[in-house]
């Protein structure tokens, strides 16, 4: 334990300890944070692109909701999967365990310009990806100089 960690008592201490350590490493505030569940979202001249980390999950077991103008995905994990997973762990001698098999549920409050009515999701070598059209006349445009 440094000597500047006994001083880091607010958020502000960490942010300035942050902003002059030259080694650029980054701890959050909260010690026990959870990590959110991995996924990539983008905007290209399609639309809005969700790409979701599946691992290990059967497309058949994903569930995805559109209420109003909110996109969810959803994934419960079923309870005789669980009872597998801890018989399979007490067998196995882990080096490193890094892949979180997990249940989640994701939301996101979608931009009205973006018509979710349309969306296409598609699932490939464990990648769920949902790409959300423009809405008529509200895409990206190029435009010329002249």
């Amino acid at each position: 334990m440094s000597t500047l960690d006994l001083f880091e008592r607010t958020p502000f201490d960490l942010l300035v300890r942050n902003f002059l350590n030259n080694d650029g490493n980054y701890r959050p505030v909260e010690k026990n944070l959870k990590l959110t569940h991995p996924l990539d979202i983008h905007q290209s001249t399609n639309g809005l692109i969700f790409e979701i980390a599946c691992t290990g999950i059967d497309k058949n077991d994903l569930e995805i909701l559109i209420e109003g103008q909110t996109l969810r995905v959803n994934y419960e994990k079923k309870r005789d999967v669980l009872k597998e997973e801890a018989e399979e762990l007490s067998k196995k001698e882990y080096i490193y365990k890094g892949i979180a098999k997990r249940s989640f549920n994701l939301g996101w409050k979608i931009d009205p310009k973006f018509d979710l009515n349309k969306a296409v999701p598609t699932f490939e070598n464990g990648l769920l990806e949902i790409t959300i059209p423009y809405l008529e006349g509200k895409g990206i445009k190029t435009l010329k100089i002249k």
